[in-house]
């Protein structure tokens, strides 16, 4: 048996650009990691943090830690803001809350779902 559905009932969806997928692509990569992963988690927790205290809480050296909080700036996921001498880190709300997004998530449901 043959299901025939008029074509006016169909809709399809356009495919998002190769750039919408490298953004989210970088923002992956930079959560694929443990330590990261626990940075993110610190900053989440304690809000704005200077990486002298960011330090000893995660349990890493200042430039061990310097190479994780750039991977998650380029990856636009935390902010940095420079006091005196200091860098503070903060999550960058707006961009943690966009990979958690409707927005996202309705490209990986087919449609009608």
């Amino acid at each position: 048996m043959k299901i025939i559905i008029p074509i006016h009932e169909v809709t399809v969806k356009t495919a998002p650009s190769d750039s919408f997928f490298e953004t989210y692509e970088t923002k992956f990569k930079a959560l694929a990691d443990r330590k990261r992963l626990q940075i993110m988690y610190e900053l989440t927790q304690r809000g704005k943090t200077c990486v002298c205290d960011l330090c000893d809480i995660v349990e890493m050296a200042q430039s061990k830690l310097s190479y994780h909080l750039k991977i998650l700036l380029d990856a636009k996921l935390i902010t940095k803001e420079i006091i005196g001498t200091w860098s503070y880190y903060e999550i960058n709300n707006s961009e943690v809350n966009a990979l958690l997004s409707e927005q996202l998530c309705c490209i990986f449901r087919p449609s009608g779902s």
